[in-house]
């Protein structure tokens, strides 16, 4: 009985990769169609590909992905905050504390695959459904001033993913036709998922802190002499 078609490329334990003619053609028709625009690009052979490009063509290469390299299915659409944190560890889980006050980390920034320059970076997943193949898109954003184009014009439902963006990184998503809050509260200051955002729930008790459980309504209660409760 024959192996489903899984799209990969089966390789052998301790053997180089083969050759991904498919995901190569991948960056080869972005490298043409966005120039200057590509930025970086890494192919794991049979497995997976990722981009960066330009913040200014964003939106251009989501286009070609679309139009020219089959990437019908739109996955996900998010931002990442390389800096690290300058409240150093007290802002994680008390059970990793020595007891000793925090130091800030002093490590630099340092980017995932395909590298950055950049504090901000927009970070997208779109797929091939008939090839079964993806890619994982990549730009890097002004760290004083991140703005990037509104994907919608050719992947509709990012819609709800650049509203989180927006809101929880504060990065302006132009062109967005709705940007409303999702979670939060239409005042609320600041933007929750950046890294110098005080988490000051995590200073007023231990992290993750004791749960308060309510009782529900039944629960607790002395049964009467007939035991029923009623």
């Amino acid at each position: 009985m024959s192996s489903p078609d899984t799209g990969l490329e089966e390789v052998s334990e301790g053997s180089e990769p083969a050759s991904d003619a498919a995901r190569d053609a991948i960056v080869a028709t972005l490298a043409e169609q966005l120039g200057e625009g590509l930025v970086a690009s890494e192919v794991l052979a049979g497995t997976d590909v990722w981009v960066r490009v330009t913040a200014d063509s964003w939106l251009e290469a989501a286009t070609v992905l679309r139009d020219r390299c089959g990437m019908a299915y739109f996955n996900f659409l998010s931002a990442i905050d390389w800096m690290p944190s300058p409240f150093g560890r007290d802002m994680d889980a008390q059970v990793d504390l020595s007891g000793e006050d925090p130091e800030v980390d002093p490590e630099p920034m340092a980017w995932g695959v395909t590298g950055g320059s950049t504090r901000f970076q927009m970070l997208a997943r779109v797929h091939d459904p008939v090839g079964h193949i993806g890619v994982t898109l990549k730009a890097d954003l002004d760290s004083d001033d991140p703005r990037i184009d509104s994907w919608i014009p050719s992947y509709p439902g990012a819609d709800w993913h650049e509203r989180e963006a927006w809101e929880m990184f504060g990065i302006t998503i132009v062109g967005h036709p709705n940007l409303v809050n999702l979670y939060l509260p239409s005042q609320f200051e600041g933007n929750p998922l950046r890294k110098d955002y005080p988490l000051l729930a995590r200073r007023v008790k231990p992290w993750p802190g004791i749960v308060d459980v309510e009782l529900m309504p039944g629960d607790g209660d002395e049964p009467d002499d007939d035991g029923d409760g009623s």
